[in-house]
């Protein structure tokens, strides 16, 4: 299904360390082994079994891998890209050709493409300039094509076509005047289409004969529209599922019958959103579901299944995930995250009731000194629950029981959206602060997905108030709970987490040591003005959700909540790191108000990367930033960290200003 829900905005040798450091007793984890190239990733069986799929390095860069899944040690290379890393892949239904999407320079122009198992030939499906396929359909009947949308005729809008996948023909199935999405059957026949309202909600309509009625099927108000949509249908598509929050709160998943149109409530949870379910892969009916409230949980529906689900709960060591299946449902793979080691994936023989290790996906990661990750409830000045989670050093939790002996600097990693969420499981960036002596704690402020309607609408118009103000008790919680103390507090987030970090530093100077700003905005004025066409479906909901700029109250709104248009009151060290490409924040965002500070002759440093868009897909690009960053973090909050050396030589990283506040920076760049 095409949706246009609102985007979100992821043994070691003996270094130098600062003299003050706090965890000087735990040995320094090299971040290159955080946050270089997995060694296996991204795994996935074949629907007919017989093969697996994985991301993988060739040459330094992440390509597609595969093997005979009885034979792992034949494995090849099917892709040979040398620059930009393939970061996910999925198999045709006739498990002849393996698929994945790639852009140019982080500009999410995402094309299609794919390569023959066989011949080892790669094609480009959808060869168009300026132009971003999605994948919109993939049936359990139809093996040789798939339904993709298309948005070369008019970027705004998607056109769904048919793709032979042997020939590459693409053939036009509805022409998209104004739709923001679809949704198809098993025999990828459109079914619905979504159109956005004036209020930001959504109606949705019903295809019949390749022709969309005018009477609506169903409306969705702006209060449920991040958690309510229709999801796919049963293989015989007598039965419609739905993740619905209308009159409720929590999301539940729905089954509707199409004839009656009589919907059943197949699962709830007051704590948090249904998750993403498990389809029988024959006949698209549900088996299980997950909820995510604190941790991630798989519930069966019915006992097809609830046999696996508890032997994978008993015998696995950590959070487990199915990621792929065969379509005989024999073969299943299982990722695991004990997050005090690093992940693995296995095989798991259904009918055997055998786990088998394939590969751990960071090896140089075994015996680290990785901390534990704890959730924590903590409570809003207003009485809402923010689900967060703290990653305490080592050196102050040796036993993981997440009580801080005393307290640590903290860095407060904001998350980014901001409708997204953070969750519990491995997550390198906690791993290398909390390495560096930090206490490390991520909230899910208002707004953040996952709780239900009423918590995101909580956030509506709230940029840099009441969602600024969930951050600022979860560090007055950590304050008063003895993990950190005022003084010693960083903030640093991406895209909505690097405006969050902004907004710190100017709505309250005072209250951060020091900020990390990675593709954050600066003003939301101009950052509505260059989002990129194809979110016109969702427009309406960011004016109602941030502010609306054709409207005068609108206008103020955004005007007071853009941390610009105060770039004057800041007080403490920024850091800032930008993509050139970025589609979604643009690069004009970081340029002005490190120009706006230089004006007034306040610190920044501004790291730019000509090959990246939102965030910093190219490892040696994330590594050199984080090479900046974290000998920043050492000088503002008195932590230890690995000295630049050669990290950005090995980047395209571009410093644009202030070098010389970064510690090491100007002798890395000489």
């Amino acid at each position: 299904m095409i949706r246009y829900a609102l985007p979100a905005l992821l043994l070691t040798s003996v270094l130098p360390v600062y003299a003050q450091s706090p965890a000087a007793e735990v040995p320094l984890i090299e971040r290159g082994k955080i946050f270089g190239n997995p060694s296996k990733t991204a795994a996935k069986i074949s629907p007919d079994g017989k093969w697996l799929s994985w991301i993988a390095p060739r040459d330094g860069v992440l390509n597609v891998w595969v093997a005979p899944a009885d034979k792992l040690s034949d494995a090849r290379p099917l892709t040979d890209e040398k620059t930009r890393p393939i970061r996910n892949s999925f198999w045709s239904p006739d498990s002849k050709v393996v698929l994945f999407i790639q852009d140019k320079g982080g500009d999410e122009n995402f094309l299609l493409y794919g390569v023959n198992v066989a011949s080892g030939k790669q094609t480009n499906y959808t060869p168009f300039e300026k132009t971003r396929v999605q994948v919109l359909q993939i049936s359990s009947k139809i093996k040789d094509r798939i339904l993709v949308g298309v948005n070369n005729r008019d970027p705004r809008w998607h056109d769904v076509y048919s793709l032979e996948l042997a020939s590459g023909k693409l053939t036009l199935v509805q022409q998209n005047d104004g739709y923001g999405g679809f949704v198809a059957d098993d025999n990828l026949k459109l079914r619905i289409a979504q159109k956005a309202r004036d209020d930001g909600g959504a109606t949705y309509y019903r295809i019949s004969d390749g022709k969309i009625d005018t009477t609506p099927l169903a409306e969705v108000s702006l209060e449920d529209s991040q958690t309510t949509g229709p999801g796919a249908f049963t293989a015989d598509g007598k039965t419609l599922y739905w993740i619905d929050s209308r009159n409720r709160n929590t999301a539940a998943l729905v089954a509707q019958d199409v004839a009656s149109g009589k919907a059943t409530v197949i699962a709830e949870d007051a704590r948090a959103d249904i998750g993403q379910p498990l389809f029988d892969e024959r006949t698209g009916r549900v088996q299980a579901y997950t909820v995510n409230y604190l941790k991630q949980e798989y519930v069966p529906v019915d006992n097809s299944i609830k046999e696996d689900l508890a032997f994978l709960k008993k015998n696995t060591k950590g959070q487990f995930a199915v990621t792929s299946r065969t379509e005989a449902e024999d073969k299943w793979l299982v990722a695991v995250d004990p997050v005090t080691a690093p992940a693995s994936t296995w095989l798991y023989d259904r009918k055997a009731k055998k786990l088998t290790q394939l590969y751990v996906s960071r090896p140089e990661l075994d015996g680290a000194p990785l901390a534990a990750m704890h959730p924590q409830e903590i409570k809003s000045r207003d009485g809402l629950t923010l689900v967060s989670y703290l990653t305490l050093p080592k050196s102050v939790d040796a036993n993981g029981t997440g009580k801080a002996s005393k307290p640590v600097p903290m860095v407060l990693l904001v998350h980014g959206g901001p409708w997204a969420r953070d969750g519990f499981g491995y997550n390198g960036y906690h791993q290398w602060l909390a390495n560096r002596g930090y206490a490390v704690l991520s909230v899910n402020y208002r707004g953040s997905t996952g709780f239900g309607k009423k918590f995101i609408s909580a956030g509506d118009l709230q940029w840099g108030r009441k969602m600024h103000d969930d951050l600022i008790d979860a560090v007055d919680w950590a304050v008063k709970n003895g993990v950190t103390t005022a003084d010693k507090v960083a903030i640093m987030g991406g895209s909505y987490g690097g405006y969050a970090t902004l907004a710190g530093l100017t709505f309250t100077p005072t209250t951060f040591a020091c900020g990390v700003d990675i593709v954050g905005p600066s003003n939301l004025f101009t950052l509505l003005q260059t989002i990129p066409p194809y979110w016109e479906a969702g427009k309406q909901q960011f004016y109602k959700r941030m502010g609306d700029p054709t409207t005068d109250a609108g206008k103020a709104l955004l005007k007071e909540r853009s941390p610009l248009n105060f770039a004057a009151d800041i007080q403490r060290p920024l850091l800032i790191g930008q993509g050139a490409n970025d589609p979604r924040v643009n690069v004009r965002e970081s340029e002005q108000i490190v120009a706006a500070m230089a004006a007034k002759n306040i610190p920044v440093t501004y790291v730019e990367f000509p090959d990246e868009g939102h965030g910093f897909a190219r490892p040696v690009n994330n590594i050199a930033f984080n090479a900046v960053t974290e000998n920043f973090l050492a000088k503002c909050l008195n932590g230890r960290a690995e000295p630049i050396g050669g990290a950005l030589k090995a980047s395209t990283a571009q410093v644009k200003h202030g070098a010389e506040f970064a510690p090491g920076l100007a002798d890395a760049i000489k």
